[in-house]
């Protein structure tokens, strides 16, 4: 096992046709976790993702990397 680090950040596509713009934000903190490599690391980090997030996954960016 091998301690991994992991954030989700928002990234909102650009419309110009809507008059509330959403902002990029970070959806997940980072947050250290025990992973048997960088694939089971991403796995956990996408299960911890919050539910508002799950139909606009083509918007978030999950960042992993070892610690």
């Amino acid at each position: 096992m091998k301690i991994y680090e992991f954030a989700a950040i928002f990234l909102p596509k650009e419309r110009k046709d809507e008059k509330i713009a959403e902002k990029a934000a970070i959806i997940v903190q980072p947050t250290t976790i025990l992973a048997k490599d960088e694939k089971e690391a991403m796995l956990k980090a996408a299960r911890a993702l919050p539910e508002d997030y799950v139909d606009k996954l083509d918007q978030v960016e999950i960042c992993v990397r070892p610690f």
